[in-house]
């Protein structure tokens, strides 16, 4: 097969900058190890990518969002909503509701925390503590 050129790859990728993106993006692939879809012929790995494009073996869109993929630093995964389960007897979620509001909290200020960890006295020291 004759060497591949740009124009050969424009009907497959509308836009050069893109191709060039995309080829780069592939070229990257081919040196970190994926298996080659054409044949090489002594070709360099962006010459391999543009042939590839050429030749339809790897999907322009495909290989559009593998690399967009790849230079996402945080990948949003869709998780589906929480859902409200109804309570399926009445008087048992009036009973959860008062439950509830039966909790208190015990409410402290700064100050009697303050009077409370003055009050602390630090441990005795042992005879372990002595020899060490």
């Amino acid at each position: 097969m004759a060497r591949v050129t740009v124009e050969d790859c424009v009907d497959k990728v509308d836009n050069r900058f893109d191709l060039v993106l995309m080829a780069a993006h592939r070229a990257r692939l081919i040196s970190s190890g994926v298996p080659i879809l054409v044949d090489r012929d002594k070709d360099k790995n962006p010459v391999v990518a543009l042939r590839e494009i050429a030749d339809v073996r790897i999907q322009p869109d495909d290989l559009r969002e593998d690399l967009i993929h790849s230079l996402q630093k945080h990948v949003e995964v869709d998780e589906p909503e929480a859902e409200v389960v109804p309570a399926l007897n009445p008087s048992a979620a009036s009973a959860a509701s008062d439950a509830a509001s039966d909790v208190q909290f015990d409410r402290m200020t700064e100050e009697d925390l303050l009077r409370g960890l003055e009050g602390l006295v630090p441990p005795a020291a042992s005879d372990d503590d002595d020899r060490e």
